[in-house]
């Protein structure tokens, strides 16, 4: 996706009010070529491009260049406090970009961190990100998007299936696809009548592609998934159908209960249950909504029904905690649907960018001094 350059007023309208006041000073006393070093102060996923696509693109409007060097290439990981990237071209050019830039490459590191960490943990699933109806507006939307595919491509490196795909057009090709995925949310299911209502419907309007069935709006996860298999047996042989499992917190799987969780995780994972460190953690393995309890039931009931190929897509609350805990329990997770690599904590999400050198004599604030130890070499 091409970065459109804002209109001048625009940029200033969206800048910090220092900013412009500094970038009016430097205009009237004089300009310097200044370095920026930017970076964040947890540990993170670079992913820098829509930064310095953005930067590369103002820089032409305004007829400058800038020299934009990069610490960690996309995809790397970044301790905390470690520079992602030194910006360095005239003052009276950068001064006012500051508050725009920041925004484009501090959440986006975070997400990427958190999908990285979320892929590996499970890497024989694959994920869908299903992050835009939590975003706010487009540009967050762009950003999450962004962030998940480099994450993706962070734990494909390691042997992660990763992310396979998302839920809408508009930033698929962040994935390598041209269209968002998916066939069905509640409401289409409450239109219907019943769940084998609405797969047929489904069928019906788009023949031959293959179906991911919701199977929880009416609390018989079991009971429908097993009548959508048996009405369309060809497509739950040939693997063309799918069940996604989206039990809310407020009630168990139908069949479950705390005793029959405990049940089923001492059939398939005992281990887990002996591992487990917290109540976050036990309510993930054998609690309400979509537990690993929950997930091998489904399994066990699908196979033992005669359908061994049909496949579970699992979300509702998908960040990186559940998908360790999901991994220790070897739960049988076919595809994850989630949008949890947005960051829950925001304030971790905030980059930073100091001036590290005026004219090519490295100075910065005190306390900083740890840019500046990069800064002089790389300066040289």
């Amino acid at each position: 996706m091409t970065p459109v350059p804002l209109a001048p007023e625009d940029i200033t309208a969206r800048t910090d009010s220092y900013f412009n006041r500094t970038r009016a000073i430097v205009q009237k006393f004089g300009d310097k070529t200044v370095t920026y070093a930017v970076f964040l102060r947890r540990p993170v996923v670079s992913a820098p491009a829509l930064m310095t696509e953005w930067l590369n693109a103002v820089a032409l409007e305004r007829n400058q260049k800038f020299d934009i060097e990069l610490m960690h290439q996309e995809g790397e990981w970044v301790g905390a406090g470690e520079p992602l990237a030194y910006i360095t071209g005239p003052f009276t050019a950068l001064a006012d970009l500051e508050t725009i830039f920041l925004q484009k490459i501090g959440a986006a590191c975070v997400a990427a961190h958190n999908a990285f960490q979320m892929c590996v943990a499970l890497p024989h699933a694959a994920f869908l990100a299903m992050d835009a109806r939590h975003c706010a507006g487009g540009e967050m939307q762009e950003i999450m998007a962004y962030a998940a595919a480099v994450g993706s491509r962070a734990a494909q490196r390691e042997g992660a299936k990763g992310f396979v795909g998302n839920a809408n057009d508009w930033t698929a090709h962040y994935f390598g696809a041209n269209i968002g995925y998916g066939t069905m949310p509640h409401a289409l299911i409450g239109y219907a009548g019943s769940t084998l209502r609405a797969a047929e419907m489904f069928v019906q309007t788009f023949p031959g592609e293959p179906l991911t069935v919701l199977v929880d709006y009416f609390g018989r996860e079991v009971t429908d998934a097993l009548e959508v298999c048996r009405h369309f047996p060809e497509m739950a042989a040939s693997g063309k159908l799918s069940v996604r499992l989206d039990t809310h917190g407020g009630r168990f799987l139908e069949g479950l209960d705390p005793q029959e969780s405990y049940a089923v995780l001492e059939r398939h994972a005992p281990g887990a249950l002996r591992r487990y460190r917290s109540q976050t953690e036990l309510r993930y393995l054998i609690g309400t909504g979509v537990s690993a309890a929950a997930i091998w039931r489904m399994r066990e009931a699908l196979t033992q029904a005669g359908f061994p190929k049909v496949q579970i897509v699992a979300s509702s609350g998908f960040g990186v905690e559940k998908c360790s805990v999901m991994a220790d329990a070897h739960t049988p997770i076919d595809v994850v649907g989630t949008g949890s690599f947005i960051p829950e904590q925001w304030s971790e999400t905030y980059a930073t960018a100091d001036i590290v050198a005026y004219n090519g004599t490295p100075m910065v604030k005190i306390g900083r001094e740890f840019l500046l130890r990069s800064a002089k070499r790389d300066l040289g």
